[in-house]
Protein backbone atom coordinates (compact mmCIF):
# COMPACT_ATOMS: atom_id res chain seq x y z
CA UNK A 1 0.00 0.00 0.00
CA UNK A 2 2.53 2.32 0.84
CA UNK A 3 4.78 1.14 -2.28
CA UNK A 4 1.55 2.19 -4.40
CA UNK A 5 0.69 5.76 -2.46
CA UNK A 6 4.26 6.76 -3.48
CA UNK A 7 4.03 5.62 -6.57
CA UNK A 8 1.06 7.49 -6.90
CA UNK A 9 2.73 11.02 -5.80
CA UNK A 10 5.62 10.38 -8.15
CA UNK A 11 3.44 10.02 -10.85
CA UNK A 12 1.15 13.42 -9.69
CA UNK A 13 4.36 15.13 -9.03
CA UNK A 14 6.16 14.37 -12.38
CA UNK A 15 2.41 15.39 -14.32
CA UNK A 16 2.30 18.79 -12.33
CA UNK A 17 5.75 19.28 -13.57
CA UNK A 18 5.05 18.52 -17.35
CA UNK A 19 1.44 20.62 -16.78
CA UNK A 20 3.71 23.67 -15.62
CA UNK A 21 6.43 23.18 -18.25
CA UNK A 22 3.52 23.40 -20.77
CA UNK A 23 1.57 26.46 -19.47
CA UNK A 24 4.49 28.70 -18.78
CA UNK A 25 5.70 29.22 -22.08
CA UNK A 26 1.63 30.81 -22.84
CA UNK A 27 1.88 32.48 -19.44
CA UNK A 28 5.56 34.12 -20.17
CA UNK A 29 4.38 34.78 -23.77
CA UNK A 30 0.98 36.89 -22.44
CA UNK A 31 3.17 38.55 -19.72
CA UNK A 32 5.32 39.83 -22.44
CA UNK A 33 2.31 41.07 -24.46
CA UNK A 34 1.11 43.32 -21.67
CA UNK A 35 4.27 44.97 -21.38
CA UNK A 36 6.41 48.10 -23.36
CA UNK A 37 9.32 48.39 -24.91
CA UNK A 38 10.76 49.83 -22.05
CA UNK A 39 9.50 47.43 -19.50
CA UNK A 40 10.78 44.44 -21.42
CA UNK A 41 14.53 45.52 -21.97
CA UNK A 42 14.78 46.51 -18.01
CA UNK A 43 13.49 43.24 -17.27
CA UNK A 44 11.79 40.32 -19.22
CA UNK A 45 10.93 38.36 -16.69
CA UNK A 46 8.97 40.91 -14.58
CA UNK A 47 5.42 40.79 -14.20
CA UNK A 48 4.08 43.43 -16.23
CA UNK A 49 2.64 46.64 -14.32
CA UNK A 50 -0.56 46.73 -15.55
CA UNK A 51 -2.49 44.93 -18.15
CA UNK A 52 -2.16 47.28 -21.51
CA UNK A 53 -4.11 45.79 -24.77
CA UNK A 54 -2.20 48.43 -26.64
CA UNK A 55 0.14 45.84 -28.21
CA UNK A 56 -2.76 43.42 -29.15
CA UNK A 57 -4.56 45.90 -30.54
CA UNK A 58 -2.17 47.15 -32.74
CA UNK A 59 -0.92 44.11 -34.00
CA UNK A 60 -4.62 43.22 -34.75
CA UNK A 61 -5.58 46.50 -36.62
CA UNK A 62 -2.11 48.10 -37.35
CA UNK A 63 -0.01 45.09 -38.41
CA UNK A 64 -2.86 43.37 -40.60
CA UNK A 65 -3.39 40.76 -38.31
CA UNK A 66 -6.92 40.83 -38.88
CA UNK A 67 -6.49 40.54 -42.98
CA UNK A 68 -4.00 37.45 -41.96
CA UNK A 69 -6.82 36.13 -39.43
CA UNK A 70 -9.65 36.21 -42.31
CA UNK A 71 -7.16 34.62 -44.80
CA UNK A 72 -6.18 31.35 -42.37
CA UNK A 73 -10.19 31.00 -41.88
CA UNK A 74 -10.73 30.96 -45.46
CA UNK A 75 -8.59 28.79 -46.13
CA UNK A 76 -9.10 26.52 -43.39
CA UNK A 77 -12.20 26.36 -43.87
CA UNK A 78 -12.20 25.58 -46.72
CA UNK A 79 -9.13 22.53 -47.19
CA UNK A 80 -11.08 20.75 -43.65
CA UNK A 81 -14.34 20.53 -45.87
CA UNK A 82 -12.79 18.96 -49.08
CA UNK A 83 -10.81 16.98 -46.91
CA UNK A 84 -13.60 15.10 -45.09
CA UNK A 85 -15.50 15.13 -48.06
CA UNK A 86 -12.98 13.10 -50.25
CA UNK A 87 -11.48 11.39 -47.12
CA UNK A 88 -15.14 9.98 -46.17
CA UNK A 89 -15.45 8.79 -49.92
CA UNK A 90 -12.30 7.19 -50.32
CA UNK A 91 -11.91 6.05 -46.68
CA UNK A 92 -15.32 4.33 -47.37
CA UNK A 93 -14.35 2.74 -50.99
CA UNK A 94 -10.96 1.25 -49.58
CA UNK A 95 -12.89 -0.10 -46.85
CA UNK A 96 -15.57 -1.24 -48.04
CA UNK A 97 -15.45 -1.91 -51.49
CA UNK A 98 -14.17 -5.27 -53.06
CA UNK A 99 -12.59 -3.41 -55.92
CA UNK A 100 -8.78 -5.56 -57.29
CA UNK A 101 -6.23 -3.16 -55.92
CA UNK A 102 -7.60 -1.27 -53.52
CA UNK A 103 -4.96 -2.59 -50.67
CA UNK A 104 -2.50 -1.57 -53.55
CA UNK A 105 -4.05 1.82 -53.29
CA UNK A 106 -4.51 1.95 -49.32
CA UNK A 107 -0.62 1.45 -48.88
CA UNK A 108 0.37 4.01 -51.57
CA UNK A 109 -1.63 6.45 -49.37
CA UNK A 110 0.06 4.93 -46.02
CA UNK A 111 3.30 5.52 -47.49
CA UNK A 112 2.40 9.12 -48.22
CA UNK A 113 2.25 9.71 -44.97
CA UNK A 114 6.10 9.05 -44.73
CA UNK A 115 6.69 11.49 -47.85
CA UNK A 116 8.29 14.84 -45.92
CA UNK A 117 6.96 17.88 -47.18
CA UNK A 118 10.93 19.62 -48.10
CA UNK A 119 10.91 16.50 -50.75
CA UNK A 120 8.17 18.01 -52.50
CA UNK A 121 8.83 21.56 -51.68
CA UNK A 122 10.25 22.27 -55.08
CA UNK A 123 8.15 20.52 -57.52
CA UNK A 124 4.83 21.92 -55.66
CA UNK A 125 6.00 25.28 -55.81
CA UNK A 126 6.99 24.73 -60.03
CA UNK A 127 3.56 23.10 -60.55
CA UNK A 128 1.65 25.62 -59.07
CA UNK A 129 3.63 28.41 -60.20
CA UNK A 130 3.43 27.34 -63.93
CA UNK A 131 -1.07 26.88 -63.23
CA UNK A 132 -1.35 30.50 -61.52
CA UNK A 133 -2.04 29.13 -58.52
CA UNK A 134 0.34 31.03 -56.83
CA UNK A 135 -0.63 33.81 -54.20
CA UNK A 136 -4.39 32.80 -54.52
CA UNK A 137 -7.16 31.29 -51.74
CA UNK A 138 -7.60 27.94 -54.05
CA UNK A 139 -3.48 27.13 -54.81
CA UNK A 140 -3.30 27.09 -50.35
CA UNK A 141 -6.10 25.21 -50.25
CA UNK A 142 -5.09 22.12 -52.94
CA UNK A 143 -1.82 22.29 -51.30
CA UNK A 144 -3.09 21.68 -47.91
CA UNK A 145 -5.46 18.71 -49.46
CA UNK A 146 -2.74 17.28 -51.14
CA UNK A 147 -0.75 17.53 -47.71
CA UNK A 148 -2.94 15.79 -45.51
CA UNK A 149 -5.49 13.70 -47.59
CA UNK A 150 -3.60 10.51 -46.78
CA UNK A 151 -3.61 11.13 -43.23
CA UNK A 152 -7.63 11.82 -43.44
CA UNK A 153 -7.90 8.63 -46.26
CA UNK A 154 -5.47 6.59 -43.16
CA UNK A 155 -8.36 7.03 -40.24
CA UNK A 156 -11.45 7.16 -42.16
CA UNK A 157 -10.36 3.63 -44.01
CA UNK A 158 -9.12 2.21 -39.98
CA UNK A 159 -12.37 3.44 -38.38
CA UNK A 160 -14.78 2.22 -41.24
CA UNK A 161 -13.54 -1.60 -40.99
CA UNK A 162 -14.90 -1.36 -37.63
CA UNK A 163 -18.66 -1.14 -38.71
CA UNK A 164 -19.72 -4.86 -38.83
CA UNK A 165 -20.69 -5.32 -42.26
CA UNK A 166 -24.10 -6.94 -41.84
CA UNK A 167 -25.17 -3.38 -41.62
CA UNK A 168 -24.06 -2.28 -44.88
CA UNK A 169 -25.70 -5.61 -46.33
CA UNK A 170 -28.58 -5.15 -44.61
CA UNK A 171 -28.78 -1.55 -46.37
CA UNK A 172 -27.55 -3.36 -49.86
CA UNK A 173 -30.52 -5.91 -49.58
CA UNK A 174 -32.86 -2.76 -48.68
CA UNK A 175 -32.02 -1.39 -52.16
CA UNK A 176 -29.63 0.84 -51.66
CA UNK A 177 -27.16 1.82 -53.59
CA UNK A 178 -23.22 2.10 -53.05
CA UNK A 179 -23.50 5.68 -52.94
CA UNK A 180 -26.94 5.38 -51.03
CA UNK A 181 -24.73 3.10 -48.11
CA UNK A 182 -22.41 6.17 -47.96
CA UNK A 183 -24.57 8.66 -47.69
CA UNK A 184 -27.48 6.86 -45.38
CA UNK A 185 -25.37 4.29 -43.29
CA UNK A 186 -21.63 5.55 -43.34
CA UNK A 187 -21.50 9.96 -42.93
CA UNK A 188 -23.89 9.13 -39.57
CA UNK A 189 -21.79 6.53 -38.32
CA UNK A 190 -18.64 7.84 -38.90
CA UNK A 191 -19.79 11.34 -37.54
CA UNK A 192 -16.88 11.06 -34.21
CA UNK A 193 -14.31 9.91 -36.77
CA UNK A 194 -15.09 12.98 -39.00
CA UNK A 195 -15.51 15.31 -36.40
CA UNK A 196 -12.17 14.50 -34.48
CA UNK A 197 -10.44 14.32 -38.37
CA UNK A 198 -11.72 17.94 -39.21
CA UNK A 199 -10.80 18.90 -35.74
CA UNK A 200 -7.12 17.68 -36.17
CA UNK A 201 -6.92 18.50 -39.64
CA UNK A 202 -7.81 21.89 -39.14
CA UNK A 203 -4.89 22.36 -36.37
CA UNK A 204 -2.77 21.30 -38.64
CA UNK A 205 -3.22 23.79 -41.53
CA UNK A 206 -3.88 26.74 -38.98
CA UNK A 207 -0.60 25.86 -37.58
CA UNK A 208 1.56 25.76 -40.77
CA UNK A 209 3.91 28.19 -41.90
CA UNK A 210 5.91 26.42 -44.30
CA UNK A 211 3.34 25.34 -47.21
CA UNK A 212 1.75 28.88 -46.68
CA UNK A 213 5.18 30.84 -47.29
CA UNK A 214 5.53 28.83 -50.32
CA UNK A 215 2.10 29.29 -51.56
CA UNK A 216 1.29 32.67 -50.26
CA UNK A 217 4.34 34.79 -50.34
CA UNK A 218 2.72 38.35 -51.28
CA UNK A 219 1.87 40.53 -47.77
CA UNK A 220 -1.75 40.64 -49.01
CA UNK A 221 -2.22 37.29 -48.32
CA UNK A 222 -0.50 35.78 -45.86
CA UNK A 223 -2.18 33.49 -43.30
CA UNK A 224 -1.95 34.50 -39.85
CA UNK A 225 1.22 32.15 -38.41
CA UNK A 226 3.09 33.56 -41.68
CA UNK A 227 1.98 37.09 -40.51
CA UNK A 228 3.10 36.40 -37.06
CA UNK A 229 6.40 35.64 -37.92
CA UNK A 230 6.75 38.52 -40.55
CA UNK A 231 5.93 40.73 -36.95
CA UNK A 232 9.36 40.55 -35.54
CA UNK A 233 10.78 41.92 -38.56
CA UNK A 234 8.33 44.53 -39.50
CA UNK A 235 9.11 45.99 -35.60
CA UNK A 236 12.49 45.47 -35.52
CA UNK A 237 13.17 44.44 -31.54
CA UNK A 238 9.59 45.02 -30.41
CA UNK A 239 9.49 41.95 -28.81
CA UNK A 240 5.68 42.61 -27.13
CA UNK A 241 4.07 43.42 -30.51
CA UNK A 242 5.46 40.27 -31.38
CA UNK A 243 4.43 38.44 -28.35
CA UNK A 244 0.94 39.94 -28.95
CA UNK A 245 0.86 38.34 -32.57
CA UNK A 246 1.82 35.28 -30.83
CA UNK A 247 -1.03 35.14 -28.36
CA UNK A 248 -3.46 36.17 -31.49
CA UNK A 249 -2.53 33.08 -33.28
CA UNK A 250 -2.51 31.01 -29.79
CA UNK A 251 -6.25 31.89 -28.91
CA UNK A 252 -8.35 29.93 -31.27
CA UNK A 253 -6.00 26.65 -30.88
CA UNK A 254 -5.98 26.96 -27.03
CA UNK A 255 -9.76 27.12 -27.13
CA UNK A 256 -9.92 24.57 -29.59
CA UNK A 257 -8.09 22.15 -27.45
CA UNK A 258 -9.79 23.37 -23.97
CA UNK A 259 -13.47 22.27 -25.41
CA UNK A 260 -12.44 19.66 -27.78
CA UNK A 261 -10.03 17.66 -26.38
CA UNK A 262 -11.31 14.48 -26.01
CA UNK A 263 -12.45 14.34 -29.63
CA UNK A 264 -8.77 15.18 -30.72
CA UNK A 265 -8.16 12.43 -28.52
CA UNK A 266 -10.21 9.79 -29.88
CA UNK A 267 -8.88 11.13 -33.67
CA UNK A 268 -5.16 10.41 -32.62
CA UNK A 269 -6.36 6.97 -31.20
CA UNK A 270 -8.65 6.35 -34.32
CA UNK A 271 -6.29 4.96 -36.59
CA UNK A 272 -5.08 2.77 -34.25
CA UNK A 273 -8.25 0.55 -33.75
CA UNK A 274 -8.58 -2.69 -34.85
CA UNK A 275 -10.40 -3.80 -38.11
Amino acid sequence: MRQARVGRWLVAGLMTLLALATIYPLLFTANVAMKTRREYILDRFSLADSLRWENVATAWQSAGMDRYFLNSLIVVTAAVVLLLVLGSMAGFALSRVRVRGSGTLFMICLAALFIPFQVIMVPLARTMGSTGLVDTYPGLILAYVAQFLPFTIFLMTSYYRTVPTEIIDAARIDGNTLYGVYRRIMLPIGRPALLSVGILNALFCWNDVLIALLIMPSPEHRTLMVGVTSLRGQYSANIPMFAAGVLIAAVPVLLTYLFLQRQIADGVTAGAMKG
